[in-house]
């Protein structure tokens, strides 16, 4: 693997910092081939999505090649903020994974020089791209994404290329039922003919053609289409003079003609829209916009929508009132008052409306309906117009984050995908694809869920659309910290090891027969060592006492009469091993693993005294470390009872071995 590093390259990295310079050209040349590869390959996949997700708006429709490339033209340079973030993040961890692969890394950390000062150079670019993105974001966006709107819904509106099948309807031409048996594709011709014309107002009115051939053509300005009919019938009806009359005596017109023409609207031009309708259109002029112009619109549309809340609370005031009693005059109401108050009469609606007939009754309740009703529809149109408004308001506050937003989130991928890569230290496009686009998922996912929240008002625009942000940011601090201490964070063999303690995973031991035995088996000494080790286990067992709840996390959890038996123990199986009697070899297999501290934390430490002092967790603990004693003891015992198998045929194969 060392060779890999090439001469030159380990000899400038040993200078003592003269040629340091180098180091940044390196990484820079490094960097870039693959940023430039992997953002070429990024845009072109969001690219394909985009085709995919409009491809039936474009098929069928006729379009100019130069029409085409104008669009995907324009699709490119919109899907550049998608494509950006996630080429950054793929580029950082390949070209930091090779270097881990290549053991640079190690090279470079053996010169002193950190991690964080090898990212120097790239954290420059990655800045430099950032802003860049920014100028993009603020002054090239939105024309550009004026004119992808604006070709887009042309293409939307333009009518399909007409291509009219055999034996069914075809709808393709507004207000017409056309149905063709059979065509000749060589000569154009059209057989066996049905035209039903629905373009009038009423279905009554609908015209109907039956022609034993066709002939279709476009007219020259290709706004007409003109329908050339031989021998066939046509069947309309009169408009009815009254709507009572009776269906079958409607009267109609049946025309017989060996030739006959008729012309068809049907535009099949391209017409494009201008840039000015997407710039005018309210809902959607924000794509339109810088940051200033947004801003500018933003504080318009408040003020506008302040205005109409201090109408609308100045009304809520009168409509707070029963409307009645604001419809007689102030006059009239303190005499209808002044008068009750003369007689002693105390006025109560229920009673005045009971004494009403029956038809006076109905039409006071019809009245108070329709006021009702229109106030409550007058007020649901004044809501729905200010959700409207604030919907607008919240559209532009999210246009105006996300051109900070994407700057941000190159730098938060950098320092996401250049500690990883120097972590994983896979390089490639394995691996680094395959974290790359679970983490830009992830990303994506968040950056939608924080856009709608943000669009329908749920969140404020600013957490909607730093949402993402805010949860992959502590995600690179914290990868950036863990590559440059050296971490093992992401070694599954630390994880392997972790999970084996917790649930108690025991490791096989594997003893091959040996080809040459250089050290022979002493039999001799074996059965006085089996019997010694023994010995230190009943001594152990004897002695054994259970730790208490402080000592077991202030004390240092390092037991040495149980690593002396552990030490005597793999001595004699190291000298067992030698063996050339299997049945010797697969006795000592079945010995166990003793481990001597089975705590989750240095004893003493802050997280110790943490879980000491925080008793939900150090209760925990205390009995997990029960089921350790537990493993502990049976393993003791274990051992006991194989030192005297071990020793029944360490004997036997010691007066085989004398017999020889």
């Amino acid at each position: 693997m060392y060779s890999k590093i090439t001469g030159a390259f380990c000899f400038e990295l040993m200078i003592k910092k003269i040629h340091i310079k180098r180091l940044d050209s390196y990484l820079l040349q490094t960097f870039l081939p693959l940023f430039l590869m992997t953002f070429a390959i990024c845009l072109f996949l969001v690219l394909m999505q985009f085709l995919w997700k409009y491809v039936s708006d474009m098929v069928g429709k006729g379009l100019e090649l130069k029409v085409l490339a104008e669009m995907f033209w324009y699709a490119a340079l919109n899907l550049i903020p998608l494509a950006l973030p996630l080429s950054i993040l793929l580029a950082s961890l390949m070209t930091f994974g090779n270097m881990g692969e290549d053991l640079q890394l190690l090279a470079i950390k053996s010169a002193g020089i950190s991690l964080f000062r090898t990212m120097t150079p790239l954290i420059v670019l990655i800045t430099f791209v950032s802003v860049g993105a920014f100028f993009f974001q603020n002054n090239a966006m939105p024309t550009i994404q004026t004119k992808f709107y604006s070709l887009l819904i042309s293409i939307r509106q333009k009518s399909p290329e007409l291509d009219i099948p055999e034996g069914v309807f075809y709808k393709g031409i507004d207000g017409y039922n056309i149905f063709v048996g059979k065509k000749n594709r060589n000569t154009g011709m059209l057989y066996d003919v049905m035209i039903y014309d629905v373009s009038k107002s009423s279905v009554d009115q609908m015209v109907v053609i039956i022609c034993d051939s066709a002939e279709m053509k476009m007219s020259e300005d290709k706004l007409s289409l003109v329908f050339t009919m031989y021998h066939g019938q046509q069947f309309d009806n009169f408009q009815s003079g009254s709507p009572s009359m009776q269906r079958e005596f409607v009267p109609y017109r049946r025309e017989n003609f060996s030739k006959k023409q008729m012309l068809i609207e049907f535009d099949a031009n391209f017409n494009r829209i201008d840039d000015a309708t997407i710039e005018g259109n309210a809902s959607s002029n924000y794509v339109s916009k810088n940051l200033s112009q947004l801003k500018h619109s933003i504080d318009s549309m408040k003020y506008e929508l302040d205005s109409v809340n201090v109408i609308d609370r100045k009304m809520m005031k009168n409509y707070a009132y029963l409307s009645f009693r604001n419809s007689y005059p102030p006059e009239q109401k303190d005499s209808i008052f002044q008068k009750a108050e003369k007689l002693n009469v105390s006025l109560h609606p229920d009673s005045v409306f009971a004494s009403k007939d029956l038809q006076t009754r109905n039409a006071i309740l019809q009245n108070a309906y329709a006021k009702a009703e229109n106030n409550g529809n007058d007020f649901m149109f004044r809501s729905m117009s200010k959700t409207s408004t604030q919907r607008i308001i919240n559209r532009h506050w999210i246009e105006w984050h996300r051109k900070f937003t994407l700057p941000f989130a190159c730098l938060v991928f950098f320092f996401i995908g250049a500690p990883l890569g120097s972590i994983v230290r896979k390089g490639g496009l394995g691996m680094p694809i395959v974290i790359s686009v679970i983490l830009f998922i992830i990303y994506y996912i968040l950056d939608n869920v924080g856009y709608k929240m943000a669009r329908d008002g749920v969140w404020a625009h600013w957490m909607g659309m730093w949402f993402s942000s805010m949860v992959l940011l502590p995600l690179g601090i914290f990868l950036t910290y863990k590559a440059m201490n050296d971490s093992v964070i992401l070694n599954p063999d630390t994880y392997t090891m972790f999970f084996k303690k917790i649930f108690f995973i025991r490791e096989k031991r594997n003893y091959p027969m040996k080809e040459v035995v250089i050290d022979k088996l002493p039999y001799h000494e074996l059965n006085d060592q089996l019997n010694d080790l023994s010995q230190q286990v009943d001594d152990y067992l004897a002695k054994y006492r259970k730790l208490s709840y402080k000592t077991y996390w202030m004390d240092s959890g390092y037991d040495k009469a149980l690593q002396s038996i552990k030490n005597k123990m793999e001595t004699i199986l190291n000298s067992v091993s030698n063996s050339r009697n299997l049945e010797i070899l697969r006795k000592a297999e079945e010995y166990p693993v003793l481990i001597n501290n089975q705590r989750p934390f240095v004893a003493g430490s802050r997280m110790a005294r943490f879980c000491m002092y925080f008793f939900p967790i150090g209760i925990l603990f205390k009995l997990f470390s029960f089921l350790f004693e537990r493993r502990i003891k049976n393993d003791l015992y274990r051992i006991r009872a194989l030192n005297s198998e071990l020793a029944k045929l360490v004997e036997e194969a010691s007066l085989f071995h004398r017999a020889i």
